[in-house]
């Protein structure tokens, strides 16, 4: 019998599924690379004939594109990651912003509805268990499929599968629909040649000078951040403990690099919540690979856990530090950029892990496309509005293209000298000047 068939009862169609959907209601949506774009596409189609008012999405990293102009009165969205579709609503006041990096296993944070009228998530089809995959991410999903009053599902035929929690019974799934369209990320430029010169030393200079053999590592989404993975061939006996599992680990499992031997929690395994912008070929050598174990968004990002792993190097992109260590890596100025996601708090544990590190990385400096003038991502101060990400007490090393600031047991006078270093040299006179002026101190 095919999936088809023993959901026969609960099979109907996209528009007709989100014709459940009513005036009011809250509605989540699995978030970012797991956004439901077949019943997102039917909620957007129907709020734009104008049968539904006043709906609330709570779609964390929101891929839909629920701000457009013609959706307003009809769909307010609430987000706590602005993400490329939503961002200049965001700036426009148009979307609500929610800041919020404190998760609790299998809870819902405070700002978002613990008990929404719907959710929206996509699936695999059901095993003969009867039991659905998440495939690429459990996200919250686990968590909201059974606090839902309603959940409507999307089937994916080609989802992976996983083990950890990524699973959800066919009985938790009211409704269900097949997918026409895939999930995914949203488009990313490739990156300049500078950009990819600086994302390779400054992976190198991570790799062989903060991560040692046996630690433990989590790796941020983001260009540098996420690229770690690829430089850390020459290690032996790595875990990998994190929010989302980038490129690069599946073949450092693979060559016996990644052991998780020396884990102090989930040994031997590779944890985290969902996998991001991973080849094909990656996910297959996951599927059904026991190594690799997904769970909740708020297990994987719980402080009260992570503060268990020992040896654990956190490291994690910022788009500005200043020159006492704060690191803004949420917003340009006042304006939101992007969000917390679980940087904060693995930050936190790696400044607290017993041999670990917190490890902030970012070029040196960036020509922003808007201007087309260099600017230097090691400020004096942050601009005003900017959001300290990580305070500067959280904060061990500052690398960039330029070498490696020590910031942990430093001074302000130290913390500035050391951050002065690795800024871009075209920088560094000025912001000596400013040092002097802002700090009194003498570089």
């Amino acid at each position: 019998m095919n999936w088809r068939d023993r959901c026969r009862d609960k099979l109907t169609t996209p528009d007709e599924a989100v014709k459940k959907i009513k005036d009011g209601d809250i509605v989540g949506v699995a978030p970012f690379t797991c956004t439901p774009h077949t019943l997102c596409n039917a909620l957007i189609a129907r709020a734009k004939r104008g049968e539904v008012r006043n709906v609330r999405v709570e779609h964390p990293a929101a891929l839909a594109n629920w701000t457009a102009p013609e959706l307003r009165g009809a769909i307010e969205l609430r987000d706590n990651y602005v993400t490329p579709p939503n961002r200049a609503a965001c700036h426009a006041g148009e979307m609500d912003y929610l800041p919020i990096g404190l998760w609790k296993s299998h809870e819902i944070p405070p700002g978002f509805t613990a008990h929404p009228d719907v959710y929206l998530v996509p699936v695999s089809p059901p095993n003969e268990h009867g039991y659905c995959s998440f495939g690429p991410g459990v996200w919250v999903s686990g968590t909201l499929c059974r606090n839902a009053k309603l959940v409507i599902a999307e089937v994916h035929e080609d989802f992976i599968r996983t083990y950890g929690e990524n699973y959800v019974h066919l009985n938790e799934l009211d409704v269900i629909v097949e997918a026409d369209t895939p999930t995914g990320t949203a488009p990313v430029p490739p990156p300049s040649e500078e950009e990819t010169a600086a994302v390779e030393v400054i992976c190198t200079l991570v790799a062989s000078e903060l991560i040692n053999n046996g630690d433990t590592v989590q790796m941020g989404v983001g260009t540098v951040s996420a690229s770690l993975g690829l430089y850390l061939g020459d290690k032996e006996d790595l875990g990998v403990q994190t929010e989302l599992i980038t490129g690069g680990i599946v073949d450092l499992v693979k060559r016996g690099v990644v052991t998780g031997k020396y884990k102090s929690i989930h040994r031997y395994k590779v944890v985290g919540s969902a996998l991001v912008a991973l080849a094909p070929e990656e996910m297959r050598e996951i599927h059904d690979n026991p190594v690799f174990e997904l769970y909740d968004f708020g297990y994987t990002d719980d402080l009260r856990r992570l503060l268990q792993v020992e040896r654990f190097v956190t490291v994690n992109n910022a788009l500005s530090v200043d020159l006492t260590g704060q690191v803004c890596a949420e917003s340009i100025g006042h304006r939101m950029f992007t969000g917390v996601g679980g940087q904060t708090v693995f930050m936190i544990a790696g400044a607290y892990s017993p041999g670990g590190k917190s490890v902030t990385v970012l070029p040196s400096s960036s020509v922003p496309t808007a201007t087309g003038q260099r600017v230097s991502r090691i400020v004096p101060v942050l601009d005003p509005g900017g959001v300290v990400t990580v305070p500067r007490t959280f904060v061990d090393y500052v690398v960039t293209e330029q070498g490696i600031a020590t910031l942990r047991g430093k001074t302000i006078r130290e913390r500035v000298r050391e951050l002065i270093s690795v800024a871009h040299p075209d920088f560094r006179r000025d912001l000596e000047r400013q040092a002097r002026e802002l700090y009194g101190v003498v570089v």
